[in-house]
């Protein structure tokens, strides 16, 4: 079922340009009651767990240390800077929004990283009594819809700053949340611009590994200051691991084109049928129940990465 609705979506994504994350999410989300049903539940955990985290490893084949070369190591630095910075400020700002600091993180990471694919990995990380399903969803589709916003309104606002075609890139690449979104806004102005946006973006998915890993190390040593008992966090979790290698292969040029662009395919087909089944395991009510507040926040913190973006740019210049 998880797989029948991912297929929709695509369909819809293909045909009339629709963001299939986002469609994937409002086709789903009428199927809540096959969770229900103890024949369906099990499928659909497991499409919304183990697809997920297979996904997610399959990223890191996209990802190796050359993006470095086609940015600039000083705008690289900025922009790891600008990652860090959005999601403390997520952690930091969530009690403020009356949210609490694991949704932050989620918030925040969802904004700084790479939107839907990002929020799916770090809920795959952190507790489920913590991070519930409703904020998950909440979550993809916030950062989807102001994606899709920034798609349209920053390349006029790029165009009206005046910034060069190198500038343009990465303020696109550095703030706009989703890869295709980037794609669709880089492009729309020039091939260069399109070009080096994709980059920066690349760039940014790349640091999904190192904050998991981070992340993991202090929700693992949390978990062992609490003594709440149960199993421990692994010290590293399969998916990051994967994650990792893949990058590590690609950096040594080790996976051929063709063998990249399938992997590339199937994980993006992975975290559709996740996201289908994490909608599956959303109710309205509960997803109704998230607030406003958590939509406030995604919207400062995708304000702030623009600020800091822009005004990194400044400086740099």
């Amino acid at each position: 079922m998880a797989l029948l609705v991912a297929m929709a979506a695509q369909f819809l994504s293909d045909h009339y340009g629709a963001p299939v994350m986002l469609m994937a999410i409002l086709l789903s989300i009428p199927f809540h009651f096959l969770s229900q049903d103890p024949r369906m539940a099990e499928g659909i955990h497991f499409a919304g767990r183990t697809v997920l985290r297979v996904g997610v490893a399959l990223l890191g084949v996209r990802i190796s240390a050359q993006l470095l070369e086609g940015i600039g190591m000083a705008e690289a630095v900025m922009l790891a800077m600008a990652v860090v910075t959005t999601i403390g400020a997520g952690i930091w700002l969530a009690p403020r929004f009356g949210k609490s600091g694991y949704f932050g993180f989620l918030a925040g990471g969802s904004v700084a990283i790479c939107g839907a694919s990002a929020a799916l990995a770090i809920s795959a990380l952190l507790p489920k009594r913590h991070v519930a399903e409703d904020d998950v969803t909440f979550t993809v589709v916030g950062v989807t819809v102001l994606s899709s916003l920034a798609m349209i309104l920053y390349p006029m606002i790029a165009t009206s700053l005046g910034l060069s075609t190198h500038a343009a890139g990465i303020f696109l690449g550095g703030t706009i949340h989703d890869v295709a979104q980037v794609v669709g806004a880089g492009y729309s102005m020039s091939d260069e611009t399109g070009d080096l946006s994709t980059l920066v973006k690349l760039f940014r998915v790349m640091m999904l590994a190192p904050v998991i890993l981070v992340a993991t190390l202090i929700l693992r040593k949390a978990h062992l200051d609490a003594g709440d008992g149960g199993k421990a966090p692994p010290l590293v979790p399969a998916f990051v691991a994967g994650f990792i290698a893949l990058a590590v292969l690609g950096t040594l040029d080790l996976v051929p084109a063709a063998i990249t662009d399938g992997v590339n395919l199937v994980s993006r087909a992975c975290l559709v049928v996740a996201v289908a089944a994490v909608g599956m395991k959303t109710s309205l009510q509960a997803f109704a129940a998230v607030g406003r507040n958590a939509l406030a926040l995604l919207i400062a913190l995708t304000l702030l990465i623009a600020c800091l973006v822009g005004v990194g740019l400044l400086i740099l210049s």
